[in-house]
């Protein structure tokens, strides 16, 4: 009971945290929140942490879904490219941890990894053995709340965020083996984001509403640029001048001049909750996803103008490039009408987008609530985690 009561209230902390103008109440409210979080980790409710962000979760262990490791049945979506047919062709579905929040291939495509949310730590799944190898605890690994992945081949690191303590824990790679742990400074650090030009990670934090510009060398914090309510998604552009940051909960698209925090642009969506951002390879366009309108947007950075958007399935959350011109999208599906952190009445849909005219090419049918989504670097791998089945699906992909 004591657990269930503290997600359900994290909602409406998070509303009221995002109207505090007192600094004093600010810095209580932050106390108070670290106490709760920690204190429900430390109960082992297994409790979902996703209650505050529309991307589902499961009210308890109980309600989770063991998937067996499901071989290639033949399963191939096509469409036509520019030169020719693509196929996305089904290899198999495998389980791994509970709420498994992204997806990431390593650098070499030997691996993918997966921050658990509801576990204590990442796991590791092997293309090779098509089975997750290994899992990793890093420290205060109990306070579970594993978010996101960046990788930083030139630092030959890997990354890995916990929001329920606001860190950022480095290991290397190949190896995989720890390397320290760095406070944000912020509160529930999520996505990141790498400048190799101005050696300088972003870290988003979803409750003190900012980002923590980090120096990779020191592990210090550089700077704090104040942005709207739950920043999420990001992007450097400019070679590191200017970063785009997506407002979850006020619906809005900034961006700033990293060398000052000051904020050079804004495009406002009633109602819009961003969540993800991809630039083009030319960095002309930037692609964002909105999960309330569910849509995808095509923001021209020339002139920081939305020039065109595209419907696609319930709730779009990651998002990513395939051959520069090919997005693809994981919508979670519908809200479950009891409680949106149970398992959705309708299982999720990966949408693919030709982005040179913004058109539907294909969709693929996912399993319950597809968040996490990764295209691998080799381009021959699609990969993308189902949060409430416990499990990732792996496709290749060919043609063009």
């Amino acid at each position: 009971m004591k657990s269930e009561f503290v997600f359900r209230v994290i909602p409406i902390f998070r509303e009221v945290w995002g109207n505090l103008r007192n600094k004093k109440l600010v810095a209580f409210c932050a106390a108070v929140f670290a106490a709760i979080t920690t204190m429900a980790a430390a109960q082992g409710a297994g409790t979902s942490f996703a209650a505050v962000e529309l991307s589902g979760a499961s009210g308890s262990a109980a309600t989770q879904t063991q998937v067996s490791t499901q071989a290639n049945t033949d399963t191939t979506y096509s469409f036509q490219g520019a030169s020719g047919e693509i196929r996305i062709t089904k290899i198999g579905t495998f389980p791994c941890g509970k709420q498994p929040k992204q997806v990431l291939f390593t650098p070499d495509d030997e691996y993918i990894v997966m921050p658990l949310l509801d576990e204590n730590g990442f796991d590791i799944f092997s293309l090779t053995e098509k089975k997750v190898i290994k899992r990793i605890n890093p420290p205060e690994s109990s306070k579970l709340g594993f978010v996101e992945g960046l990788f930083i081949p030139e630092k030959n690191a890997f990354f890995v965020s916990q929001m329920t303590t606001g860190k950022i824990h480095e290991y290397s790679y190949p190896g995989f083996e720890y390397r320290r742990s760095i406070s944000t400074g912020g509160t529930w650090s999520k996505f990141m984001v790498w400048s190799g030009e101005k050696s300088l990670i972003a870290v988003s934090n979803w409750l003190s509403n900012d980002i923590s510009l980090i120096d990779y060398d020191t592990g210090k914090v550089h700077r704090k640029i104040k942005t709207k309510l739950a920043p999420r998604g990001m992007a450097f552009t400019n070679g590191g001048k200017s970063i785009i940051s997506l407002s979850f909960d006020s619906g809005v698209i900034e961006r700033f001049d990293t060398s000052n925090g000051n904020r050079t642009n804004s495009i406002t969506i009633d109602k819009a909750a961003m969540r993800h951002v991809v630039l083009s390879p030319d960095e002309k366009t930037a692609y964002i996803s909105d999960m309330y309108h569910a849509q995808v947007l095509a923001v021209k950075l020339d002139k920081f103008e939305i020039t065109d958007k595209i419907k696609v399935f319930n709730n779009p959350n990651t998002i990513d490039l395939w051959k520069g011109r090919y997005l693809f999208v994981s919508s979670r599906g519908p809200n479950n009408p009891v409680d949106y952190t149970l398992r959705s009445p309708k299982d999720g849909i990966i949408t693919v987008i030709d982005t040179k005219d913004m058109s539907v090419v294909a969709k693929i049918q996912g399993g319950n609530q597809p968040t996490g989504l990764d295209v691998s670097n080799n381009g021959k791998y699609l990969c993308f985690s189902n949060f409430q089945d416990q499990n990732i699906e792996l496709y290749e992909l060919s043609g063009e």
